[in-house]
């Protein structure tokens, strides 16, 4: 713990020297990032939000949910009957460039759809745009089918890999994806803020990631939506510290990853709580390595935290098992990695449910 509170106090350290360096390789200029008032005064009248990184149980990607062939109002709409029982008020959605490109009108209008499905259950959604994790390249179409035992075996990463080659193409086509759905839905009250790239510099991709994240959201600010915008810190080392620093002093509401036990993730929200803004937790829940909702639920509502486990109903994505742990052979292990219910709507540990509506619904 020692060593990693002086990683953390070096990370912070630097973004704030950088920040009142007013770099222009840091601090971005196109548009003002919300005041540290405006940020907590929109965060002040939200009741404390807690929910899940939401994909229904029949797709296995971003691709496959929002397509027009494959989206499925029906399922979403049962599944948000289950999230609204839990008193979930928010959930953490992927949404994918590659079905823009080829459906732009449908995207939006599939959107609108399951903004209407969340507002019926009281669910007011976050948006993730862009993505550094698990498979390098996509295709639109039918997408293949999950590998058993294997998490996360048909996630892609967004833009693709290979897009990311030639920037002079990429950039125009990723610009006009973001600002034409922003420009859409940045006055809708039923979205509750938008992630702007999920765990930049993963994939080994580190710092490479960093000059299209700032143009990201330099486009963002261009649009200027009344909702806020965040882009999540993960991982705490050196290589990642001009990821960080970026991330934490152009995001609007301050937002992070944390898999670990009740210690580390405590240390972790008292680093948060220095730059003096809403904190989102936006992915925390792993069993095998001890992130459990009744340990680390109760912490992130005492900090008024919003609290996003990763995964709600079991299904193609396969986050019941492990990340470094396949079991190709295994129907299902013993403890769940990740998720909260079966596809029948029942629990994989009772003891959880009631432990989040003791949460969510309790005074």
């Amino acid at each position: 713990m020692k060593a990693k509170n002086i990683l953390l106090c070096a990370i912070g350290v630097y973004s704030l020297f950088m920040s009142s360096c007013q770099s222009k390789q840091t601090v971005l200029s196109t548009a003002p990032r919300w005041s540290e008032q405006k940020a907590n005064d929109w965060y002040a009248p939200l009741p404390w939000m807690a929910g899940a990184d939401y994909i229904n149980a029949d797709a296995i990607n971003q691709i496959e949910m929002w397509s027009g062939d494959t989206y499925n109002h029906d399922q979403i709409d049962k599944e948000l009957t289950w999230a609204e029982d839990l008193g979930f008020k928010t959930l953490r959605v992927y949404l994918s460039s590659v079905v823009y490109e080829h459906d732009p009108e449908g995207l939006k209008t599939r959107m609108d759809d399951f903004l209407n499905i969340c507002q019926r259950h009281g669910i007011r959604p976050l948006f993730v745009f862009f993505d550094d994790c698990w498979n390098a390249e996509s295709s639109y179409g039918k997408q293949p089918a999950p590998k058993p035992g294997i998490h996360n075996s048909g996630w892609v990463r967004d833009p693709s890999a290979s897009l990311r080659k030639d920037t002079v193409s990429l950039y125009p086509k990723m610009e006009k994806y973001l600002k034409d759905i922003l420009t859409t839905f940045k006055d809708d009250d039923r979205v509750l803020l938008w992630d702007l790239w999920n765990e930049p510099g993963n994939s080994n991709q580190g710092v490479r990631t960093l000059p299209m994240l700032k143009r990201v959201f330099e486009w963002a600010r261009e649009v200027n939506p009344s909702q806020p915008l965040t882009s999540g810190v993960w991982r705490w080392n050196d290589e990642f510290a001009p990821l960080n620093a970026f991330q934490l002093q152009n995001s609007d509401v301050i937002s992070y990853h944390n898999y670990k036990d009740v210690a580390d993730h405590t240390e972790c929200i008292k680093y948060m709580a220095m730059f003096n803004r809403p904190m989102f937790c936006t992915e925390y829940m792993a069993r095998r390595d001890k992130s459990f909702f009744q340990t680390i639920m109760p912490l992130l509502k005492k900090h008024k935290v919003a609290a996003i486990n990763w995964g709600f109903v079991a299904g193609k994505t396969n986050t019941i098992f492990a990340w470094s742990n396949p079991m190709p052979n295994v129907k299902e292990p013993p403890v769940w990695f990740h998720d909260i219910l079966r596809q029948d709507g029942t629990p994989f540990s009772q003891e959880e449910v009631d432990c989040i509506k003791s949460l969510t619904k309790g005074k």
